[in-house]
């Protein structure tokens, strides 16, 4: 099992779970956070750091957001690590919680 970055975090990229995490499993896209889930070691502590609550075990996912399973680990494959916290976007709060952004995710 791995945990998963869904649409949520889409426009918010908050970082606070990238400065829990034990293991260098979060990469980075331009609006986006992805979960590697080769790197992945299940801690769960990234889950509760989320102010978006966009990250999932890969066994709670909605049905909805199973999409992002396969999302995470393409997206993990080209994007940079990240492993600080980083300042979230201005914007971030008007998009948490915006329903079916996928959007406006950007490769």
């Amino acid at each position: 099992m791995t945990f998963v970055v869904t649409d949520n975090c889409i426009k918010c990229k908050y970082t606070d779970c990238v400065e829990v995490c034990p293991v260098d499993c979060f990469h980075e896209g331009e609006n986006f956070l992805v979960i590697d889930p080769d790197e992945c070691i299940d801690c769960s502590l990234c889950v509760p750091e989320c102010p978006a609550e966009a990250i999932f075990a890969e066994d709670d996912l909605p049905a909805d957001q199973v999409k992002f399973i396969k999302i995470n680990a393409d997206l993990s494959v080209n994007w940079p690590v990240i492993s600080e916290m980083i300042p979230h976007p201005e914007d971030a709060a008007e998009w948490d919680g915006v329903k079916d952004k996928l959007k406006y995710l950007k490769e």
